[in-house]
């Protein structure tokens, strides 16, 4: 799964929880999404791996 498909299944999901709970906004699933680029980059820093290879460990699983 490369970067766009990532980003296009994001979207999806972020469809999906804003359509079930329609009291999460935008900025709630932009904090989300800016946590888990800041967990991707503690782990990057503490592995020496670059995002995109932990970003395919995590696809692999």
């Amino acid at each position: 799964m490369n970067k766009e498909q990532l980003e296009g299944k994001w979207k999806q999901v972020k469809g999906k929880f804003k359509q079930k709970y329609a009291n999460i906004t935008d900025d709630d699933l932009t904090y989300a999404e800016g946590k888990f680029d800041e967990m991707l980059g503690t782990i990057e820093e503490k592995t020496g791996k670059k995002k995109n290879e932990l970003i395919e460990e995590i696809e692999n699983w």
